[in-house]
């Protein structure tokens, strides 16, 4: 066997072997979470009774969300929680959602409106917003999300449990549906992103919450620095340095909201880089203070993503390499890209690792056993664009000011 054929078996070993590993490795974790916590718990419009409920500020940072503003100020006004305060942070937006919250708040007493003059980014909006909250419990929404009006409640129930839990993060449901990439993202949010935070809670540590929907207990955000302006993804910056400061976050599959996505192959495309590239961004600046602290369920998590990374990189080259030999007539010792056997085993894998998220997500969501007719595509379509947002996302971090603030641009919300 040449050098090169070693090579090229030891690259298909990898690009086969790892994401079969990781499907194994999250049915096995979810199907643990399941056993130890969501079994024995109430159904998600259920939620227990509270010995006390404390203040809770929701933070709701805004940007040009005017075609949507009113309907997620209408589901946080029937919220099924006693105590609670909204604080709507205009961020420099140039539609007319600033003039929308002033009237708004009129007749919602609970809204407080601030507003910045320029776009400087969601974490400079949390934080104007952590500065005006009265209450010791923030939860953070975007303002696309119609939260459940029980999510506080199962919120405040995980952190009244647990005086170390400095974050939690909800469980985000996709609403608009009317494309397959909207169907598909359905299926993806079930048996990709509710099985990873399963199982990272079950073995200790996340990577990151849901940004759409998500909680923070507020000295332990101020211990952390607070929302830092430089990142790209807020979400997963805060969640790392949390953790690195000592504190817990976890998953709590019952505080539902529901979501827009997009709908459109350039929106999705946008939206898959920033999280790349801001995924990257956060885990190279905590990467030493891991290291020190020997915080190894972190460690874990932070070895898994750069693997994650890596395997990105490996399959786009064994795609590169299997043209190159094709073009230039030589044998070629790449594997192909149209999947044989390595390939039906794969989809075989995904697929029973689809049906087992989606059956756990019936408990919040009826029906998503039919989006598995959607799923099946999955692999032919995301995964592509996964592996190329991945491969430029962390070009883009790696060679991004480190100061460079953090702004946002209005996302593609979908088809509606």
């Amino acid at each position: 066997m040449t050098d090169i054929e070693l090579f090229a078996g030891v690259l298909a070993a990898f690009c086969f072997g790892y994401p079969f590993a990781m499907a194994w490795y999250w049915i096995a974790g979810s199907i643990a979470f399941y056993l130890l916590r969501e079994r024995r718990q109430n159904p998600y419009d259920q939620p227990p009774a509270l010995p006390q409920y404390p203040l809770v500020s929701v933070l709701l940072p805004c940007f040009n969300e005017s075609d949507q503003i009113h309907e997620t100020l209408a589901a946080l006004a029937a919220i099924d929680y006693p105590n609670y305060e909204v604080i709507a942070i205009n961020d420099g937006s140039r539609d007319d959602t600033l003039q929308k919250l002033e009237q708004i708040a009129l007749t919602m007493p609970r809204l407080r409106v601030a507003n910045l003059v320029e776009n400087q980014g969601k974490s400079t909006a949390l934080n104007v917003g952590l500065q005006m909250a009265r209450g010791d419990l923030l939860v953070c929404i975007d303002g696309d999300a119609l939260i459940d009006p029980h999510a506080l409640t199962w919120f405040v129930s995980r952190f009244l449990s647990d005086s170390k839990l400095g974050g939690a993060t909800g469980n985000p449901r996709i609403r608009n549906r009317s494309t397959l990439l909207g169907k598909l993202q359905v299926g993806e949010f079930s048996s990709i992103v509710g099985m990873i935070k399963r199982t990272q809670t079950v073995f200790g540590s996340l990577f990151t919450v849901s940004g759409v929907i998500c909680a923070f207990r507020k000295h332990a955000v101020i211990q952390a620095g607070m929302w830092n302006p430089a990142a790209m993804t807020d979400d997963v910056d805060l969640t790392l340095r949390l953790q690195v400061n000592g504190w817990r976050v976890t998953f709590e599959p019952h505080a539902l909201c529901w979501i827009l996505m997009p709908e459109q192959l350039r929106g999705l495309w946008r939206q898959r880089v920033r999280w790349a590239e801001g995924g990257a961004q956060a885990a190279l600046s905590v990467i030493r203070d891991i290291i020190r602290q020997r915080h190894w369920p972190l460690l874990m998590i932070w070895t898994n993503f750069f693997i994650s990374s890596l395997w990105a990189y490996c399959m786009l080259a064994s795609l590169l390499l299997w043209i190159a030999f094709t073009l230039a007539g030589l044998e070629n010792p790449f594997a192909d890209p149209v999947p044989d056997w390595w390939g039906t085993v794969l989809a075989c894998t995904y697929l029973l690792q689809a049906c087992v998220g989606l059956l756990f997500d019936r408990r919040y969501e009826r029906g998503t056993l039919w989006f598995l007719v959607w799923v099946v595509w999955y692999p032919l379509a995301f995964w592509i664009i996964q592996t190329l947002s991945a491969v430029t996302g962390i070009v883009r971090a790696l060679i991004r000011p480190r100061q460079l603030r953090g702004t946002w641009v209005s996302p593609d919300r979908g088809l509606r």
